[in-house]
């Protein structure tokens, strides 16, 4: 056990925190869940991070961090789409993409074939992770003595993530096949 793996474990232990958090239904509520995901989300950056800089990358970790990204990522999204923030078919396009990445992932890896992150999928996970926030929000801010809807913001993102999602699927297959014929 070392420290970036301590962190995921505490990215997905922070799951049924924020949920328990964000179910409540306030503006309070709203700005814990929000805190809460945010932490969470941090944790993610940091543990790759420490990882590679310390040398700590572990087989344990390459299955506990993506698993632990993409439970967060989930949970948040079906919440969101239980309070009525998100639709229900953008949750299921981002949550399909997430679940078909993860298995062509696996079956490239029995394969032999390493499909690392690429750039498109760090955007996208960028965008979806503020889109977010601003959904969990999700009430307009007085800021400069303009109301910004963040509601609306964190919608575009959603949609904005949604495109990221497909591209970087794409580009992730494509990846794979580009390996995969260059193997026969």
């Amino acid at each position: 056990m070392n420290l970036p793996n301590i962190l995921s474990i505490l990215r997905i232990s922070l799951i049924p925190v924020f949920i328990i958090v964000f179910a409540t239904q306030s503006t309070v509520s709203s700005q814990w869940a929000a805190l809460i995901f945010i932490i969470a989300s941090i944790t993610d950056w940091f543990d790759g991070y420490i990882a590679r800089r310390w040398g700590q990358v572990t087989l344990f970790g390459k299955f506990l961090d993506p698993v632990a990204d993409k439970l967060l990522i989930l949970s948040a999204l079906i919440m969101l789409v239980e309070f009525r923030r998100v639709t229900s078919w953008i949750a299921i396009v981002i949550i399909g993409r997430d679940l078909a990445i993860t298995g062509l992932r696996a079956i490239a890896s029995s394969m032999g074939i390493v499909i690392a992150a690429k750039e498109m999928g760090k955007y996208k996970t960028t965008v979806q992770i503020v889109a977010i926030i601003l959904l969990i929000l999700d009430y307009p801010v007085l800021l400069y003595g303009k109301n910004i809807d963040l509601h609306l913001w964190g919608t575009v993102g959603i949609w904005l993530s949604a495109m990221l999602s497909l591209l970087s699927a794409f580009d992730y297959l494509l990846k794979f096949w580009r390996d995969l014929r260059g193997r026969h």
